[in-house]
């Protein structure tokens, strides 16, 4: 057999040897994204339970909630709360992350850039609700002029 020939059936077992091991690579990617989807469905989970408890503070402080159903809804909130943080916990340590090398990162964040992420966030914490309608009660955002549910002007 000629040396040429001997190259091409490498180069096809090669070929097919990499076709074959195609699925087990797929499959490994994918069990990622599922993992990936999971921890941000609870993320989105946890900062509705957080949205809703300051919701139910707001609501208790103006007396749209009884006193004494207040205690209740307000644990059963919290309770949900920590059953999410649970299992963000459990997933988070089955899936290992990359460290802050292998991402490029620092371990440290600065001061000033800490300073400068808080700041940011609370910008865009106010510019999203600006409290609630006075006719409705439903929430309203700094920007609108009227009451998206009921069409009440906005002073």
């Amino acid at each position: 057999m000629e040396l040429g020939s001997v190259f091409l059936v490498l180069a096809v077992l090669v070929i097919v040897g990499m076709y074959l091991y195609a699925p087990f690579t797929e499959r490994a990617q994918n069990i990622n994204i599922d993992d990936t989807h999971e921890i941000s469905a609870l993320k989105a989970e946890r900062e509705r339970v957080l949205t809703s408890l300051q919701e139910l503070d707001f609501d208790f402080k103006l007396g749209k909630i009884p006193a004494e159903d207040y205690p209740e809804q307000r644990q059963n909130l919290l309770q949900k709360g920590a059953d999410v943080l649970r299992q963000l916990d459990e997933i988070e340590a089955l899936t290992p992350s990359p460290s802050p090398k292998e991402r490029g990162e620092s371990s440290f964040i600065k001061e000033d850039e800490l300073e400068a992420m808080l700041a940011e966030r609370r910008k865009q914490k106010q510019s999203k609700s600006a409290g609630f309608c006075p006719q409705c009660g439903k929430p309203v955002l700094a920007t609108d002029h009227f009451c998206p549910s009921c069409g009440k002007a906005l002073s």
